[in-house]
């Protein structure tokens, strides 16, 4: 034939599938990077822990005690950490949330990671004036440079309990 090709001629072409399943991955990508910035926005807004100056005034009453650590296997050929203690409430507050920042540091004793843990909280009730309570903090997904020593705990929020003070 010539120039011109009949329609059964067009549809016997195949057509290359290469361009669209490259955009569709394209497209794909873009939108699994931007969940992904969104959602770590979002965590990182969510663990902002804040100190008040009533908190931080009654910090010398709180006190971490019996701190250990010990790690485990599990199941799943994974390493869990435990970091177990008590905290104990010496003044005259009840305290409704307690949250801790534990500070993981590499062998050269730069801070690699931070993770935040509520020691007294919902599931745990409140710690009232004199009290004692024990914890036990898990960690499943340290960095591989953690120097294995104990991390350095750190009050990072405190709620007092309304109406009881």
């Amino acid at each position: 034939m010539g120039v011109l090709e009949t329609g059964s001629e067009l549809e016997r072409q195949p057509r290359d599938p290469v361009p669209l399943v490259i955009g569709a991955i394209v497209v794909l990508l873009g939108a699994g990077v931007a969940f992904y910035v969104f959602w770590q926005s979002q965590q990182r807004q969510e663990t902002t822990a804040v100190l008040t100056p009533e908190a931080e005034a009654y910090l010398p009453f709180l006190d971490l005690i019996d701190v250990e650590m010990g790690a485990a296997d599990t199941f799943l050929e994974q390493t869990l950490v435990e970091i177990t203690g008590k905290i104990n409430n010496r003044g005259d507050k009840s305290v409704a949330l307690v949250e801790i920042y534990c500070v993981f540091r590499d062998i050269n004793g730069i801070e690699i990671a931070r993770e935040p843990r509520v020691v007294i909280g919902s599931k745990t009730g409140p710690l009232a004036p004199q009290e004692e309570k024990s914890f036990r903090l898990a960690f499943d997904n340290l960095p591989a440079d953690w120097n294995q020593a104990l991390p350095n705990l750190f009050v990072a929020q405190i709620v007092f309990e309304e109406g009881l003070d």
